[in-house]
């Protein structure tokens, strides 16, 4: 298994760890619960250096994006951050991923060009870098893949500005969602910080080279110690992304999920300049309306529904699949998301989840199921 600069610092935390997207990655440090509630109510500290990281510049950076991703590229101005999906040719997804415009440093500033960061998953890192050089043939464009180089930590939670502002002298608090800045962190230079996260809760993605993640690593926990800062594992940043509807590629999403399905309309821009693989098929879909949707629901039970049970309608008849499930702490009730024809897709329909000889009752629910704060 792959190592992260961290991986020394998780085993002497006791972590529990296990195997993901080939790198060995801490699951849990005390429990799942105590973890996910320190995101929510205060400030919580993931590893995400697993993630791939992938630069792409040149003349035609952004016909080049406009063109492989489903979002509009030509929306971002210097310190903007997009998120969008990588369709692929048969009317599915090969990823989802975030944009970065990172023309904000001069030395990234080439007359002429422009210059961006994707950030993938880390499973498909691979498939990603694969994907996109087949589809830069015939553009002056080039591609770089940091992923090896690039750490990443995210640093989550309602107190994530206290336990971070005195490590820069970026003003955290005037960030705007979804937007970015380079520079001195924690006295590592060239730093990017990011108010982006995967958890709803609020915070900061922190992106710097490998050598200097353990000592950014050691300051935001010395800094954060008084607000309540906790490291947290891969199993509590599932149940804080499920909460709020996050799709995971994999489960929700996949090369076979169409965005349209999955309520990712709004990142798929039909009417951009530049077509992306599939948008024929998209357009005809939201002309005609799709067949299935990703829906949210919740079961009165106390049994978690789990990835490929059968979703059926209160007759028996099979109307879809879970694809992702588990005990939502803020809820202390079973949560799960799913695909279901259209007919059953609307909030406050009855359904069944098939758990072996049990069917047991849940309803559709909008989604987030939380809402941090409130």
């Amino acid at each position: 298994m792959k190592l992260t600069a961290l991986t020394d610092k998780h085993i002497a935390l006791g972590a529990k760890m296990a195997e993901f997207a080939g790198y060995n990655m801490p699951i849990s440090y005390t429990t799942i619960t105590d973890e996910h509630n320190a995101v929510r109510n205060a400030v919580g500290v993931f590893d995400v250096s697993h993630m791939g990281e992938f630069i792409v510049r040149g003349k035609d950076a952004l016909a080049f994006l406009q063109s492989a991703t489903s979002n509009d590229v030509s929306k971002l101005q210097p310190g903007d951050v997009q998120y969008s999906c990588l369709p692929n040719k048969k009317g599915g997804i090969v990823d989802d991923l975030l944009v970065y415009r990172l023309d904000d440093a001069p030395e990234m500033v080439v007359e002429g060009e422009q210059s961006y960061m994707l950030v993938v998953n880390a499973s498909n890192e691979l498939k990603d870098w694969r994907w996109l050089k087949r589809l830069a043939r015939g553009f002056e464009v080039k591609l770089q893949n940091i992923s090896s180089k690039t750490g990443l930590i995210a640093v989550q939670g309602p107190k994530a500005v206290e336990a971070l502002q005195k490590l820069t002298d970026i003003d955290l608090k005037s960030m705007k969602y979804y937007s970015f800045r380079r520079g001195k962190f924690a006295g590592c230079n060239n730093v990017i910080v990011s108010a982006t996260g995967y958890t709803g809760s609020g915070g900061f993605e922190i992106y710097a080279k490998n050598k200097d993640l353990v000592k950014i690593w050691d300051k935001v926990f010395k800094n954060g110690e008084k607000f309540g800062i906790q490291p947290v594992g891969l199993g509590a940043r599932d149940t804080l992304r499920l909460e709020m509807g996050y799709c995971l590629y994999g489960n929700d999403i996949d090369d076979k999920t169409s965005p349209l399905e999955a309520g990712l309309g709004w990142i798929t821009k039909l009417n951009k300049a530049a077509e992306a693989p599939s948008f024929d098929r998209f357009k005809k879909q939201k002309e005609a309306g799709v067949k299935r949707k990703l829906v949210g629901f919740v079961l009165n039970e106390r049994r978690v529904p789990r990835h490929g049970y059968v979703i059926e309608s209160p007759r028996g008849a099979v109307i879809g699949e879970v694809t992702s499930g588990t005990h939502a702490p803020s809820l202390d009730q079973p949560i799960g998301m799913g695909y279901v024809k259209a007919k059953f897709a609307a909030p406050g329909t009855k359904i069944k989840i098939v758990m072996g000889a049990k069917k047991l009752d849940a309803v559709v629910t909008k989604i987030p199921f939380v809402t941090p704060g409130v």
